[in-house]
């Protein structure tokens, strides 16, 4: 299998047992929401077509995103409050 880009880790400075490729991070945060993509996307404001390119691993989260994102996993109702997004 080949590796593009968007597969290498998004912190390479973290141990191997750390380092998470971009499109993994990506994946666990939004499963862990328990939404769809679409859902996602619409609660959280990230372009549908980015998020499902991150998540085939055809794009590569900037930093700003893979903050957003590490936020969104720590307090995803936190975000959404700030949002305004209903909270169910």
């Amino acid at each position: 299998m080949t590796r593009t880009a968007a597969d290498l880790a998004i912190d390479e400075a973290a141990t191997p047992a750390r380092a998470r490729s971009a499109r993994a991070l990506v994946q666990a945060v939004r499963w862990r929401t328990g939404l769809s993509q679409a859902d996602f996307a619409r609660v959280f404001h990230i372009d549908l077509t980015l998020l499902e390119d991150l998540e085939h691993g055809e794009a590569r989260p900037d930093a700003a995103l893979t903050a957003y994102l590490r936020v969104i996993d720590h307090a995803p109702h936190v975000v959404r409050a700030a949002l305004g997004e209903s909270i169910s």
